[in-house]
């Protein structure tokens, strides 16, 4: 469990303006922080390929991991490959991705991609942004998970957990995801971004949520500006906790190990059941 939080009014809520390089350390200090509770921090979505990634993100929107990846084992033994999506009935598609919710539409961004993938690049995912972005359904978020996660080259994926709380911890202003992306990335080293924001979207998820925020749980409260917005009483607090930190199973069917090592569990499969 996350280390009770310090008494007293958080580093960043004292009185006066916090200076660009106030504001730098503090950011960095939180991800250090949140690297020590989130040592496994990993892409929540199952994948084996940088193809499934692509596919599996896109699906994503507007509906949780959990749910993608108990719908993907289906999708994937079906059509395996860019080729085979590409070919594939609409119609076939869409009942197997209906649990994912707007379908029709995913059905359509997916196989598009998948003939993207096909006509342009042999049937192989780019590795460079400005070619993931010309594909149907693939925005700069989309391009930049399958890049830290499938090529191993940095990219800040702007979730709406970590637009949530980038704004909470006062790091920036902003509200559009593109300069969001651009203010917090000056923030950090390139080489610290990709893990940077699974630290922030595993900490959005588990413990600073977007109604009631596990404050009293919350391992950088002394660094968080919002301390007090959600609940502080600690044993309280702990009850809000979800994922691993409250006994729950996570995300991913079939998670890293190293996620299993830190007490972790695999979620159930679509139509299974996990005790808790």
């Amino acid at each position: 469990m996350p280390g009770k939080a310090a008494e007293g009014k958080p580093q960043s809520a004292a009185g006066k303006p916090e200076s660009q390089t106030a504001l730098v350390r503090r950011a960095r200090r939180i991800n250090r922080e949140l690297a020590e509770v989130y040592p496994y921090a990993h892409p929540e979505l199952d994948f084996e390929n940088p193809f499934q990634l692509l596919v599996a993100t896109v699906l994503s929107a507007q509906t949780t991991d959990l749910r993608v990846n108990q719908t993907t084992p289906t999708l994937f033994a079906k059509y395996p490959t860019p080729e085979d999506l590409a070919a594939a009935n609409p119609e076939e598609v869409e009942e197997i991705l209906r649990p994912c919710g707007f379908f029709r539409a995913k059905t359509k961004s997916v196989i598009g991609l998948s003939k993207g993938l096909v006509e342009e690049f042999g049937g192989e995912v780019p590795g460079r942004l400005e070619d993931l972005v010309r594909l149907p359904g693939v925005g700069r978020k989309t391009a930049f998970v399958v890049l830290g996660n499938a090529f191993g080259r940095p990219g800040i994926t702007v979730d709406t957990h970590f637009q949530r709380l980038v704004r909470r911890w006062r790091w920036t202003a902003e509200t559009d995801p593109d300069k969001i992306e651009a203010a917090v990335g000056a923030l950090f080293p390139k080489s610290d971004w990709t893990d940077l924001s699974h630290h922030v979207i595993w900490h959005g998820r588990r413990i600073c949520h977007a109604r009631k925020p596990a404050c009293g749980a919350c391992p950088i409260a002394p660094l968080c500006p919002a301390y007090g917005e959600g609940e502080t009483d600690p044993e309280k607090a702990k009850k809000l906790l979800k994922y691993e930190k409250g006994g729950f199973p996570g995300q991913r069917l079939n998670p890293p190990q190293a996620y299993l090592d830190a007490g972790g569990r695999p979620a159930p499969p679509l139509g299974g059941v996990s005790g808790t």
